[in-house]
Parts: structure tokens; C-alpha cells; sequence
């Protein structure tokens, strides 16, 4: 009979807390847009593709991004949380994830001169007005790129009405019952905008310095942490670098995390670029875990989250075993490979729990 000292260990598969709630495991399916909603709302196949991660064992699963106003949406199809009646569609997708033991976490986001767009298989660029295209805003009236809307510039009002609409996106995720709210603040949507001086010309208290760039950042997570459950975690993804000369950085990324740490973010979800279309990216497996690692080091009261090009389970053990990250986070390979979890404790030789209908599918009983 084996002893627990007996039994292989894995970080990959080891608990994580989170303040007061505990990962089974530090599997992570990555937000993924998925351009399937219709007003915004969860349907059946959100249920199937999110449901599937729970099944195939993952300890936390993500939504994608969910916008908090409808023009905070990156195109028509995407999911949102700006009103009451998108709350139940959700909350059965957070009932399914609960009853197959993983945790799940909503991402709010607004998308700000990216939004109005095509879903990727539909078309490209602007969406026009004939076609349901709406007004974008943006921290300054330069578009992302001339094939997209050009944004109006924000005015005080608006920043006050984006920030409330994440605290009311808040308060509804967690009536739907999620365990976990990430704030998206990458990928060159509206918080990022005001992050990088390659999209903030603002010459108000919301531009300039990285204190005011950063400033609408600190208030969105402000009243996000308010809002949200003492004891639940909050999460903010952040782009590490733009890959473009003269703007936001890996430098600054660090300072901001120490400031967002001090508002009570528990996780630093660290991704890269989106930016500017001039960004030019140097790609290759677990390109973006040094960003992780750095921030590891110089921000050492926050937890953090690494993720891009991550595909195979000694990868993924290799990345935490060193120390660069504590959590692992997969896209692409989780629309592969919905049971990649499974598979880990299978190479790993970890014991896993399979649910009872999959059962005869553990290495064991093969």
C-alpha cells in the first residue's frame, strides 16, 4: 500500500488558494472569444464549450471577455452583462462548472475603440451601421487602425459611466454565482488604451503620466473590489509589453501591479500586445512566461498568472516547478484538447477524479 510520500507530486496539479476558496488544480482555461451570443446572451453553446472544461477536469475556467455595456463589445456576437436578463443564461453555465468541481470566473471587459467589429469568420474591420455597427469611444480620437471606427474622444461623464457600468457587470456576476471576476485590462481594449501612450494623447488627469494613464485602471478595480465579495478573488490581465518602441512596457506593467496589489487583486493575468497593428511580436512556445517570471520577482505580494503558446503537460509542470508563475492558463490547445487536465494526471501519474460517466476512461481501468 503507497504512502502519500509514495505518490508522484505535481504543482501543475496540486490545490491553489485563493483567499478563502481552493483550485483543485492550477489548470486554467484562458478567456477565448467566441463571437456566439445573441444580445449578448449565454446560449447552449456557451453551456457545451465552457461545460466541457469542467468535465475534462480543468480547476478553473474562464469566460471570455463579457462586455459591461453593449458598445463595449468587440463585435455584436460577444457576450455582455449590462442588463438583468443575461444573468440566468450565465448562472446555468456556473451551476454546470460547480457540479463537475471547478471553479469559474467571468472577465469584464470593454473593448473601446476596437469594439464595432466583425466576429472573424463574418468579415474584417468596421462593422457599418447598416450591419448594426455603433459609435466607439476611446481615450483620444485615434482609431486602432484605419479599417477600424475612429472612436470618440471619452469625456469626464463617460469615464464615470464606464466605471459604473464594471461595477454593475460586478454585482450581477455575482448574483450568477461565479467564484472569480478578471478585469480585462490587455489586449489593447479600452483600459488598455488608457495604459499605453500610444493610444492616450489625453492632457486631463487620465493622461501623461503613468499615475494618470493608469488612473482609470485604479478605478475600475476600485469599485470592482468593492463590489465583489470580500472573500472572492479579482484578477487583472494585463498586456506585459506592446512590442512597440515608446510604448506600455514590461517596466511599467510591474509598477502597475504593485499599485493594483495594494487595491486587493490577488492574480496578475499576464499576456502581451493588441494594441497597435505595428507591434511586432517574437512568438515561440511560452514566449510571454518571462513577463510572468518578472513579475514573480518584483511583485511578490500578487500571484501570478502566465499563459500564450503553452501546449504540452511538461511545459506546463516545468513553467510552476521553476517558479515563474502560479498559475497556468491555455487557449488553443483547450479548444484541442478540452481534457488536457485529465491528460496531465495521466503523464504525471497523478491520481485524478474522473466523473462517474467518464470513469471507464482513467488509466486505471483501462
Amino acid at each position: 500500500m503507497s504512502t502519500p510520500s509514495d505518490q508522484p507530486t505535481s504543482l501543475l496539479l496540486s490545490p491553489l488558494r485563493l483567499m478563502h476558496q481552493s483550485l483543485k488544480n492550477r489548470v486554467v482555461v484562458s478567456p477565448m472569444c467566441m463571437y456566439s451570443a445573441v444580445d449578448g446572451q449565454a446560449n447552449d453553446f456557451h453551456l457545451v464549450h465552457l461545460g466541457g472544461f469542467a468535465l475534462g477536469g480543468a480547476g478553473l475556467i474562464f469566460t471570455e471577455a463579457v462586455a459591461v455595456r453593449p458598445e463595449g463589445r468587440i463585435s455584436i456576437d460577444d457576450l455582455g452583462l449590462w442588463h438583468d436578463a443575461q444573468i440566468a443564461p450565465l448562472a446555468r453555465i456556473v451551476d454546470f462548472a460547480h457540479q463537475y468541481g471547478s471553479m469559474i470566473g467571468i472577465q469584464l471587459a470593454h473593448a473601446g475603440r476596437k469594439a464595432s467589429t466583425y466576429a472573424p469568420w463574418k468579415g474584417s474591420g468596421a462593422l457599418p451601421p447598416e450591419a448594426g455597427g455603433w459609435e466607439v469611444l476611446g481615450p483620444d480620437d485615434r482609431a486602432y487602425s484605419p479599417r477600424y471606427v475612429q472612436p470618440r474622444a471619452m469625456t469626464a461623464d463617460d469615464i464615470a459611466g464606464v466605471v459604473d457600468a464594471f461595477k454593475a457587470a460586478t454585482t450581477r456576476a455575482m448574483i450568477a454565482g461565479f467564484d472569480v471576476v478578471e478585469i480585462h485590462a490587455a489586449h489593447g481594449y479600452l483600459l488598455h488604451q488608457f495604459l499605453s501612450p500610444l493610444s492616450n494623447s489625453r492632457v486631463d488627469q487620465y493622461g501623461g503620466s503613468l499615475e494618470n494613464r493608469a488612473r482609470l485602471l485604479m478605478e475600475v478595480t476600485r469599485t470592482v473590489r468593492a463590489a465583489w465579495p470580500a472573500h472572492l478573488p479579482v484578477f487583472v490581465r494585463l498586456s506585459a509589453t506592446d512590442w512597440v518602441p515608446g510604448g506600455w512596457d514590461l517596466e511599467q506593467t510591474v509598477e502597475v501591479a504593485k499599485w493594483l496589489s495594494q487595491e486587493g487583486v490577488e492574480v496578475i493575468d499576464v499576456s502581451s500586445g493588441g494594441l497597435s497593428p505595428e507591434q511586432k511580436i517574437e512568438v515561440g512556445p511560452g514566449y510571454q512566461v518571462p513577463f510572468a517570471a518578472r513579475l514573480k520577482q518584483d511583485a511578490t505580494d500578487l500571484k501570478v498568472m502566465t499563459v500564450g503558446m503553452i501546449t504540452e503537460v511538461a511545459q506546463a509542470e516545468q513553467i510552476l516547478q521553476d517558479g515563474k508563475a502560479d498559475l497556468v492558463a491555455l487557449a488553443r490547445e483547450m479548444l484541442r484538447d478540452p481534457h488536457f487536465a485529465q491528460r496531465a494526471a495521466a503523464q504525471l501519474g497523478v491520481p485524478m477524479a474522473y466523473p462517474e460517466q467518464y470513469q471507464r476512461a482513467e488509466p486505471a481501468t483501462r
